[in-house]
């Protein structure tokens, strides 16, 4: 790389963090930017005085990412993995006890037979592709409760963007029985998915990928640095602005949701478009327990409307690490909109409202809890509307600045994972070395 002016990096998360490591790897001079006061974002880690265990983010990453950046001897190996959903009052095992449902699979099959055109919605490619069936009962509600709108409103991309067929699904799933291990299903598209790439835990938490990633250049991370600007000229990134003092950049790397890096940029209008593109909020309530295995499995989806939450996540029937003995977290996903009731709501009362809905699964719930801790966040999963669809598409092509990337999954405007995170970062920094 011929320019000597560094490349700006914002955002000292995991995607951030890899574009540091993959340029301090290259010697390729840069500057990282993070507005909060320590590294890993939404990949941070936390663990209370009682021994409860939290990630603000994803438990779960594969073996292939731990060894990738170096810290798969610090892991521990997940052995279950399940999901199962509720249904007219019935637990269902995904895929196979939904599969086994007769409506479910005539569905199926009939809409494989059927073959039809280019779906113009979300809606549309999940008939399509499982069904009316399973896609109206199961798929559809839980798209629309995660999102936040109606799947009629959504792009076909949405579907387009989960990895994997139902065949190699069930394939993946039944080599988690034959292995002992927890096959990662779902989790990455850039690298194959295979029986030998796997779950595992950091046994210090998840933030460990980010502390390892930053090894061998925190001098060159600036916290309590939030950008101001991004400044252009002549459709080129030429310097950035943090709390009032212009640095002179080469190019500049962005985890910025892609609405906020809109408004970031000074000097065209040429990321204008993509300040349309919409977040869903979400809550998290981490509720303790004495007891294990309150859920029938790991994760329990809830399709019908008769729950605030639409998922339940019992981590420690995987990890049970991540609680005293004898104990447990039992993780509630709430969808909301900010401003609205749920997002309004203070901890007491959603903790309250989540027991008193959780009771009807786990009927002495009440009795076995210890307490609770609520996170939130107003950007949480890209919403992929039809609306915007044709900017989103050109969004995934470029910024439309050529030393402008953007990177990350909410940085991406992506339906992306952790591992996915990764790798396409290395390949799109690649990439910008290269060119200039």
């Amino acid at each position: 790389m011929k320019n000597e002016k560094p490349i700006a990096i914002i955002g000292a998360g995991l995607a951030g963090l890899t574009a540091a490591n993959f340029l301090h790897e290259k010697r390729v001079p840069f500057v990282l930017f993070e507005a909060g006061k320590k590294i890993a974002g939404l990949t941070a880690s936390f663990k209370d005085d009682e021994g409860f265990s939290y990630d603000f983010g994803a438990h779960f990453i594969t073996n292939r990412l731990a060894d990738a950046i170096g810290v798969g001897d610090e892991c521990l190996t997940v052995k279950h993995y399940g999901e199962q959903v509720y249904l007219g009052g019935k637990y269902y095992s995904y895929p196979f006890g939904l599969v086994k449902i007769p409506r479910m699979t005539l569905s199926g099959i009939k809409a494989k037979l059927s073959g039809g055109g280019k779906p113009n919605s979300c809606a549309e490619w999940f008939r399509a592709a499982y069904g009316a069936a399973l896609a109206d009962e199961v798929a559809l509600p839980l798209i629309e409760a995660w999102s936040g709108a109606k799947a009629e409103k959504l792009s076909p991309a949405v579907g387009e963007s989960l990895p994997g067929s139902i065949g190699k699904t069930l394939y993946l799933k039944a080599a988690s029985r034959v292995t002992g291990r927890a096959v990662a299903v779902g989790y990455n598209r850039e690298m194959p998915e295979k029986a030998s790439v796997y779950h595992v835990y950091p046994e210090k938490g998840v933030a460990t990928l980010c502390e390892k990633l930053a090894s061998g250049f925190e001098d060159q991370i600036k916290l309590e640095s939030p950008i101001e600007e991004i400044i252009v000229e002549n459709e080129r990134v030429v310097a950035v602005k943090s709390k009032g003092e212009l640095t002179e950049v080469s190019a500049v790397v962005s985890t910025a949701p892609a609405n906020i890096l809109a408004k970031l940029v000074k000097g065209t209008n040429q990321l204008d478009k993509f300040s349309k593109f919409n977040y869903r909020p979400m809550i998290f309530v981490n509720m303790k327990f004495d007891g294990r295995g309150l859920l029938p499995d790991t994760v329990l989806w809830f399709p019908e409307n008769n729950f605030p939450f639409f998922r339940l996540t019992e981590a420690t029937l995987s990890m049970p690490w991540l609680a005293p003995e004898g104990k447990t977290i039992i993780t509630v996903d709430i969808g909301c909109e900010r401003g609205d009731e749920f997002w309004e709501m203070d901890e007491d009362k959603l903790t309250e409202l989540c027991l008193e809905n959780l009771t009807k699964i786990v009927p002495d719930a009440r009795e076995k809890f210890l307490g609770a801790k609520v996170l939130k966040t107003p950007i949480a999963y890209p919403k992929f509307l039809s609306e915007y669809e044709t900017e989103r598409k050109d969004f995934e092509k470029s910024t439309g600045i050529e030393n402008l990337l953007s990177i990350g999954r909410n940085g991406e405007f992506a339906h992306i994972f952790m591992e996915d995170v990764y790798w396409r970062t290395r390949r799109k920094i690649g990439e910008l070395i290269e060119r200039s």
